[in-house]
C-alpha cells in the first residue's frame, strides 16, 4: 500500500508555486546531489518551491538519503508508489500534488535546474505543459547518448510521429504542467515503462492542452537502466497499447 512521509511542516501546512517530483528507485547514490542542486537553485531565486522524492519500491537507502539533505530551508517530500514503473510514480505525485505548478525531473538531473527559470516563464505566459527538448532549436547536447541508444531513439521517433505531432522529443525527463492539466493528463495515462512520456504528450494533444517545447541542455548520465534488447520488446508492447487506447489524430501517419 502506497504512503505519504512528510518531512517538514512548510510541505504540508500551505500550497506552493511549484512541486518537483523526482521518480526514484534504488538511487541513493545518485539523488542526494539532484536534490541540493534543486533546493539551491529554489531558494537562490526566491522560487516558491517543494521537492518531492516519489519511491518506487526501493530496496537500497533511497528514503534515508531524504532524511540526510538539509535542503537549504526548501522542504523536501517523500512519496512512497507500490506500483512499479516511472510513469506509475509520476503519476501518483502529480495526481496528489497541492501545488500550483508541477513538474518532474530524473533522479540524474540530467537537465541542469537552472532550466527551472524558463519552464517558470512559459507557465507564467499562460501554456498548460511545458516540454523539456533535446532536439528543438537552442538545445545543448553537452554528452551524447551511447550510439546503440541514440539508434533506438531515431527508431522510436519514427514510430511514434502520429502521437507525438509536432513535439520533437518526447522522452526528455524534464516535463511540467499546470496543476489542473496535470490532473486532467494523468488520471487518463496508463503506461509505467519507457513509452509512458510519450503517452502524456499524446494525451496533453487530445485533450487540447496549451503545450510548449522549450531547449534544455543536456547530459548523458550514467547509471541507466534500460537495457536495449529486454526493454524493447516491453516498449514494442507498450506501443501497442497505446495504439489501441488512443486514436491517432485525424491525418496522422
Amino acid at each position: 500500500m502506497s504512503s505519504t512521509v512528510f518531512r517538514g511542516r512548510a510541505a504540508v501546512r500551505r500550497h506552493r508555486e511549484l512541486e518537483i517530483l523526482i521518480p526514484a528507485y534504488n538511487e541513493e547514490r545518485r539523488l542526494s546531489e539532484t536534490l541540493y542542486a534543486l533546493a539551491r537553485h529554489l531558494h537562490r531565486r526566491g522560487i516558491d518551491g517543494a521537492l518531492r522524492v516519489v519511491d518506487n519500491g526501493s530496496s537500497d537507502r533511497t528514503t534515508e538519503v531524504v532524511d540526510r539533505v538539509a535542503a537549504v530551508g526548501v522542504p523536501v517530500t517523500v512519496t512512497g508508489c507500490s506500483r512499479r514503473g516511472k510513469g506509475a510514480a509520476v503519476a501518483r505525485g502529480m495526481l496528489t500534488t497541492t501545488a500550483r505548478w508541477v513538474g518532474f525531473c530524473d533522479a540524474d538531473l540530467a537537465t541542469p535546474a537552472e532550466a527551472i527559470d524558463d519552464v517558470l516563464d512559459q507557465l507564467r505566459a499562460g501554456h498548460q505543459v511545458v516540454i523539456g527538448s533535446r532536439r528543438c532549436e537552442g538545445a545543448r547536447l553537452e554528452l551524447r547518448q551511447p550510439l546503440v541508444r541514440r539508434l533506438g531513439g531515431n527508431g522510436f521517433r519514427m514510430l511514434t510521429r502520429r502521437y507525438s505531432g509536432p513535439v520533437a522529443d518526447t522522452q526528455c525527463g524534464f516535463k511540467f504542467f499546470e496543476a489542473g492539466a496535470a490532473r486532467a493528463v494523468f488520471s487518463q495515462v496508463r503506461l509505467t515503462g519507457f513509452a509512458f512520456d510519450l503517452e502524456v504528450v499524446a494525451r496533453a494533444r487530445a485533450l487540447g492542452l496549451g503545450m510548449v517545447e522549450i531547449p534544455v541542455a543536456w547530459r548523458d548520465q550514467e547509471g541507466s537502466t534500460f537495457r536495449p534488447v529486454t526493454d524493447g520488446r516491453r516498449v514494442v508492447h507498450e506501443l501497442w497499447r497505446l495504439r489501441r487506447e488512443i486514436p491517432a489524430p485525424v491525418g496522422a501517419r
